[in-house]
């Protein structure tokens, strides 16, 4: 049985890529619709959680008709803080700054946690783990201004709830039909949420279209693969890995939105996915 202690499988290897590309696609996306189209953050969460929800429901039917889906409000108030808050503070700070307290936060939540449980990183793991900190700082740091003090609290809470979202899916035994389950509790707590929010809802037909994507694919099966990985990391392993995203995601904005390919681009990805590949290959010490 694959356990958090045993070689990386090939399986494993292929999810846990699939999930970060999903990530990093989950970011362009929300970076053009908010950023290159009339869409407000509301509707945008909306639409995501709710399309996400649809199709994941609609997976877990077709696949398995007689199997309902799980999840918790637990899992439900997590995904719900990490959407929300995350297209708000997409709003008031550049991708830079706000792509390192996301991940920071994340980082911190599920290596303390590990910690917390026992889990030890070896030499290599530990060497992993700096090199893709100190890739991404050195990536996002340099030309990064001093972030708005709301909109940063508001990325850092979402970050805490995507790390807290990715610890409860080291439990579950069923990946699809828990994020199929967390997705549609989720419904009525971003419907209230944006009741605060109705005077300033736009619905533009192209945001529209980026929040569905979002939603079905980056978020919905993105997610149900990640909690069939996550179950086979230790706790820094899971948070590590994470860390490819605002790499994934510079790059995918030089291909699709045309930005410049830098040296500090090219080092920082090699530190990066060089050291996620080292703390992936790693074993837990004991």
């Amino acid at each position: 049985m694959q356990t958090a202690t045993s070689p990386v499988s090939a399986r494993l290897i292929g999810l846990t890529c699939f999930a970060m590309v999903a990530f990093a696609a989950n970011s362009l996306l929300c970076r053009l619709a908010l950023k290159h189209t009339d869409i407000d953050a509301a509707s945008f969460s909306v639409v995501r959680l709710v399309i996400g929800a649809l199709v994941l429901w609609l997976i877990c039917a077709l696949k398995r008709p007689s199997t309902p889906v799980k999840g918790s409000w637990v899992g439900a108030v997590a995904r719900f803080i990490y959407v929300f808050a995350f297209s708000f503070a997409s709003l008031n700070l550049d991708t830079g700054t706000g792509a390192l307290l996301l991940f920071g936060a994340v980082q911190l939540t599920m290596v303390l946690y590990g910690v917390c449980k026992g889990e030890r990183m070896r030499l290599p793991a530990i060497i992993g783990l700096l090199s893709a900190l100190g890739g991404l700082i050195s990536l996002l740091l340099p030309g990064a201004t001093a972030p708005d003090p709301y909109s940063a609290l508001i990325m850092l809470i979402s970050g805490l709830a995507w790390g807290g979202y990715s610890l409860l899916g080291k439990g579950v035994s069923d990946p699809l039909a828990t994020t199929a389950g967390n997705f549609i509790r989720s419904i009525p707590l971003v419907l209230i949420a944006s009741l605060g929010f109705l005077g300033g809802l736009r619905w533009d037909p192209l945001g529209l279209l980026y929040a569905v994507f979002s939603g079905a694919l980056a978020s919905g099966v993105g997610y149900a693969v990640w909690y069939s990985a996550v179950r086979h990391m230790a706790s820094f392993q899971a948070a590590t890995v994470q860390l490819s995203v605002p790499i994934l995601a510079a790059l995918a904005g030089i291909i699709f939105l045309g930005e410049s390919l830098s040296l500090r681009l090219v080092v920082a990805s090699v530190a990066v996915l060089g050291g996620v590949a080292l703390v992936l290959g790693s074993k837990q010490k004991r």
